[in-house]
């Protein structure tokens, strides 16, 4: 899952990108306001955290002019700001949730999965598909009860399978959401991983679709 960090403190955008990647996710950082508008817009992130003092154009204006283009993308408002009015305004904006600074990089992480997991109409955090669970507070994958081993972008591409349970998802559709600064579609390392994953979660789970795509469904 890809997650764009729109902070103009290196140290602390630094920190937060860390953070997530430790948790799972593929994490851009954007520190100025114009870019961040222009590339949450453009390229295909799973959630944003925002900050409200963005040079160039703040966060107010960045959230704007996502939701009047229509974009979706579930936002996390972080600000210094800790006053009543300059939080109703970020929700005004269309921010799906608030965080004053100074906060727990942790919650940064809690935060960020809860609102992809609403996004994507889960309202629980243990996801299931057969004997496949994910535990979205956690981070953590098993299979029939017990633990499942993944590397970072072999669980990078499940996660987002397991928020679209059903769906046929294209080949393009998983790099976009899985790696960071974008996806040589020429390449086969999909294919590559598709094929580890399948190995370890056995046959039945991941259903290939010539020409269009891929599915993550249990057979009945």
């Amino acid at each position: 899952m890809r997650v764009l960090v729109a902070e103009d403190d290196a140290e602390l955008a630094a920190r937060l990108c860390a953070v997530l990647a430790e948790a799972g996710f593929s994490a851009e950082h954007s520190a100025d306001g114009r870019d961040a508008e222009f590339r949450g817009a453009t390229e295909a992130f799973d959630a944003a955290v925002l900050d409200l003092g963005l040079p160039g154009l703040d966060g107010i204006g960045v959230l704007h002019r996502w939701r009047e283009q229509g974009l979706r993308l579930p936002v996390l408002v972080l600000t210094a700001r800790g006053r009543f009015h300059d939080r109703l305004a970020g929700f005004n904006a269309g921010a799906d949730d608030y965080l004053t600074k100074p906060f727990q990089l942790e919650e940064v992480v809690l935060r960020v999965r809860a609102l992809i997991r609403r996004s994507a109409g889960h309202a629980h955090p243990v996801l299931r598909c057969g004997g496949l669970v994910l535990d979205l507070n956690a981070g953590r994958f098993a299979l029939d009860g017990a633990p499942l081993s993944l590397t970072a972008q072999e669980a990078r591409i499940l996660h987002y399978f397991m928020h679209h349970p059903g769906r046929i998802i294209r080949r393009g559709e998983l790099g976009e959401h899985v790696y960071e600064g974008g996806y040589d579609p020429d390449s086969n390392v999909i294919d590559v991983l598709l094929g580890r994953i399948r190995r370890k979660i056995g046959p039945g789970l991941l259903h290939t679709h010539r020409g269009q795509g891929f599915r993550l469904e249990a057979e009945v």
